[in-house]
């Protein structure tokens, strides 16, 4: 089976992973950046996917996968039993988004997580203009057929992980053609990223 192109955001991710890791991806789809991560980086990899259809997807694959719910199975695994713990454009899907970061950063010694922001101008002049939920590249459904539950802004998302004793290593943003982008300030990233990508690890200091 030929390898399926990975999109900007997924090619960034795999770029934070160190060669030869043991890597878990929650929310993994068809297995997709595992494939890559398997055959470009030597991980050691597992996946954790909801849907049957993309796990049988990512078996066919060759990869090892799992059927779970990042909210509810995560405890099943011990501390630090990865190097890296990935949710792509998954957390704003999930019912309890910190649990699921304070999993994350239990599991793995280092956790990624890319999301869209809801901060972004297109989204706020939607909002203002229009008056109804945008529908954009990064928030493609209605909002009465998205799986997004706890949409947030970029900003929201850094406020999180100070709550939560989470330190941010590592924060990458895309703009609007999914280029990374030289936003050197929070603001102008909450206002000009469309995504973002962050590559976080528990704040020993704060435990």
């Amino acid at each position: 089976m030929a390898r399926t192109p990975l999109r900007p955001d997924l090619a960034l991710i795999a770029g934070m992973v160190e060669p030869g890791s043991r890597v878990l991806d929650i929310g993994c789809g068809e297995g997709v950046l595992l494939e890559h991560l398997t055959a470009e980086r030597g991980v050691v990899a597992r996946g954790m996917e909801l849907q049957q259809k993309n796990v049988n997807a990512s078996v066919a694959r060759g990869l090892s996968v799992i059927q779970g719910d990042a909210d509810t199975d995560l405890v099943e695994y011990p501390a630090d039993a990865f190097d890296y713990a990935i949710l792509s454009l998954t957390l704003q899907a999930t019912r309890d988004p910190r649990r699921v970061l304070e999993q994350m950063v239990r599991i793995g010694r280092y956790a990624i997580v890319s999301l869209p922001n809801f901060g972004h101008w297109r989204v706020r002049l939607h909002l203002l203009f229009q008056g109804r939920m945008p529908v954009t590249d990064a928030l493609p459904e209605p909002w009465y057929e998205t799986p997004n539950i706890h949409l947030c802004t970029l900003q929201d998302f850094t406020a999180l992980c100070t709550d939560c004793g989470i330190a941010i290593e590592q924060a990458v943003v895309l703009n609007d053609r999914q280029r990374r982008s030289a936003l050197n300030t929070p603001r102008l990233a909450n206002l000009f990223g469309q995504k973002a990508i962050f590559r976080l690890r528990k704040d020993h200091e704060r435990h």
